[in-house]
């Protein structure tokens, strides 16, 4: 069974940064199968959107609100996808999921972790 599990979230000023990690686990046939991963986020009373998206071959693209801020990268022979976050906003608060694509297989979702951007 595979499992996404996301970490690093916490509570940070504005201005400042933060670092989410989202582990893959599961078998090496599934583990061979990773495609896109992607980092979304959902704030209270909001629609999840999201945020970045990184492709196999590692190309990212970012939601505009996010350009210049943050970066996706990936991490493969770990498994593992990062969104470093910078200057952070108070309307970056949220829960951020991280979402995992696998070829010839539904996508998996972590539980989440939130981030509070607040003085």
């Amino acid at each position: 069974q595979v499992q996404v599990v996301e970490s690093g979230g916490g509570l940070v000023q504005p201005g400042r940064s933060l670092r989410l990690s989202c582990a893959v686990y599961g078998n090496r046939f599934q583990l061979d199968r990773i495609k896109a991963m992607d980092w979304h986020r959902q704030a209270p009373g909001s629609q999840r959107e999201l945020v970045a998206r990184i492709s196999s071959g590692g190309s990212p693209n970012y939601v505009d609100s996010v350009k210049g801020r943050f970066t996706i990268s990936r991490e493969n022979a770990k498994n593992t996808v990062y969104l470093q976050m910078n200057s952070l906003k108070p309307e970056d608060t949220a829960v951020y999921y991280c979402k995992v694509e696998f070829s010839g297989s539904v996508p998996y979702w972590g539980r989440g972790t939130q981030v509070t951007v607040s003085s």
